[in-house]
């Protein structure tokens, strides 16, 4: 894959999230910014992130996601979901690190997702992963919370 349309991949994980957001009357209360960057490790380790709308195979991209709450008043119990954008492969890296993970968007459980292999419990690969939630227990008024994972492309 020469590269890859982040655009309506970020366009596919809003809508997702503002849906997983109803219940809290999103449209009235929440305001989200959703965002691609490529992310580049220098030779000490140090992290960068670059905007960025195609990319090769191989590259790293975060998608974070900004939630802020335009009201004068807390949203307590807040939801939210990222997807995995298709072609991309979840690395195992998400921002809060509490965040549950699903294989089917519907049900979560915490990470690393494991299922029974020939008697066994074994870990679920990392590229089967489809969507990230995170419960935001308590979101202030005028105040913003993020969450972010880690994808590469297929």
């Amino acid at each position: 894959m020469k590269g890859f349309n982040f655009l309506r991949s970020a366009i596919l994980a809003s809508l997702a999230s503002v849906i997983a957001l109803s219940a809290a009357h999103a449209n009235d209360a929440l305001k989200m910014d959703l965002t691609a960057n490529q992310v580049i490790k220098n030779a000490e380790g140090k992290v960068s992130y670059l905007p960025v709308r195609n990319a090769p195979a191989g590259t790293v991209i975060q998608y974070k996601a900004t939630y802020s709450n335009i009201i004068n008043k807390d949203i307590q119990d807040l939801a939210v979901v990222l997807p995995i954008p298709a072609n991309m492969a979840f690395t195992g890296d998400a921002n809060p690190t509490s965040a549950q993970a699903s294989i089917d968007g519907k049900n979560y459980a915490d990470m690393p997702l494991m299922r029974k292999v020939n008697g066994k419990m074994v870990k679920i690969p990392f590229s089967e992963y489809r969507t990230l939630r995170w419960n935001i227990k308590l979101l202030p008024a005028q105040k913003s919370a993020a969450v972010a994972l880690n994808t590469i492309v297929e």
